[in-house]
């Protein structure tokens, strides 16, 4: 297994999390699996904006925090931003079928994946967004090869 790859960013406002999540959309690919950790209110779900509006959708952006998934179709891979915040047991991945959707060809992007436990995807890049009284500090660890080989290209 590879080594992790830890950089940190400040971010100052909202403009910045766009910012960094467009860079993101200029360097991923599937199979991807991205974990989103933070308060509430951290940023999670602006960052998943900015980086679906960099992808090319144009449509509104909300939390999936009722539906538990909302998928995004591209052309040849579909995103998925899912939010576990509502799970009970990390049993309900399972029982809403989530695993079918973690396939080859798509990028996923998971709020709260710690209350999927062990059910839940390994990630493959982890973005922890803390809020200071400044802005947002950002914490990217990458923690597989592909990761790596992202977060190489998002800070060069």
């Amino acid at each position: 297994m590879p080594a992790s790859k830890i950089r940190e960013f400040f971010l100052a406002g909202e403009n910045n999390t766009l910012q960094l999540s467009k860079r993101f959309a200029q360097h991923i690919s599937s199979p991807l699996i991205i974990w989103l950790e933070g308060d509430l209110g951290a940023g999670k779900t602006t960052f998943t904006r900015g980086l679906l509006n960099a992808l090319g959708y144009n449509g509104a952006v909300k939390s999936p925090t009722y539906n538990i998934v909302e998928t995004y179709s591209f052309n040849g891979f579909n995103l998925n931003h899912f939010d576990l915040y509502r799970f009970q047991s990390p049993e309900e991945w399972l029982d809403a079928g989530l695993d079918e959707l973690i396939t080859a060809d798509s990028i996923n992007l998971i709020e709260w994946p710690q209350l999927g436990g062990d059910l839940a995807p390994p990630a493959d890049i982890i973005l922890n967004i803390t809020i200071s009284s400044s802005g947002r500090t950002v914490q990217i660890n990458a923690v597989t090869a592909h990761g790596i080989n992202i977060l190489n290209k998002i800070i060069e």
